[in-house]
């Protein structure tokens, strides 16, 4: 597990990239910069850690794009000390660039094999989620409800209501909505019943899986 000058190197290419691709918070595009993306992925895929594109990890799952981790995260607002649940922990990536900007993060992934996996590499590269957890994403994480921002990593054939109960008031969730392709959300909580809602244009993830058990 070696993250070389030459690795960091190619990181800060990538960040130049996503610059030029319109993402503009400084804090963001620093921890894509610090969070060594070559070491989420299979030896075979090393090449391409620092292109700007999805690719094939365990379980039929992907580690998404960076400019898409990049963008999601910048529509999230973090700051210090936000308590956010990522539903689909997959790589761990996007948990690391979370925890990176000094976020509580709790995550829930529905794949065993990831989340075994996940659970044991992300504190040896030093990223510390405050819980991993195995489980459906569809129903949240009530017992630690209320958070200030839920992120979502696959496409959501809809927005599940116990994610938008378990937001706080001023609360942000980013789900990408839709069946095939998916348009970026971002919903925000105005009120107990009152949410605010936007669209950012199609995005392609897969797709959230349901607890069918």
């Amino acid at each position: 597990m070696k993250d070389t000058y030459k690795h960091k190197g190619l990181r800060q290419q990538l960040v130049t990239i996503l610059k030029g691709k319109g993402i503009t918070d400084a804090n963001v595009l620093k921890a894509i910069g610090n969070v060594p993306r070559h070491l989420f992925m299979d030896s075979g895929f090393l090449d391409y850690a620092y292109k700007d594109m999805a690719f094939p990890i365990a379980a039929d799952q992907t580690i998404s794009q960076p400019y898409t981790v990049a963008f999601q995260t910048e529509l999230l607002q973090v700051k210090k000390d936000d308590k956010i649940l990522e539903i689909g922990t997959g790589s761990g990536y996007q948990a690391a660039v979370l925890c990176e900007l000094g976020a509580r993060v709790y995550s829930i992934e529905r794949q065993q094999e990831l989340f075994k996996k996940t659970n044991l590499f992300l504190p040896k590269l030093g990223y510390r989620a405050k819980k991993l957890i195995f489980g459906d994403g569809y129903k949240g994480l009530v017992e630690e409800a209320p958070f200030d921002s839920i992120i979502v990593t696959a496409g959501a054939p809809f927005v599940p209501k116990p994610l938008l109960s378990q937001l706080k008031i001023g609360g942000r969730l980013v789900i990408p909505v839709g069946e095939h392709t998916q348009v970026m959300t971002l919903i925000i909580r105005k009120d107990t019943k009152e949410f605010e809602q936007h669209e950012f244009g199609e995005f392609r993830f897969v797709p959230l899986l349901e607890d069918k058990n």
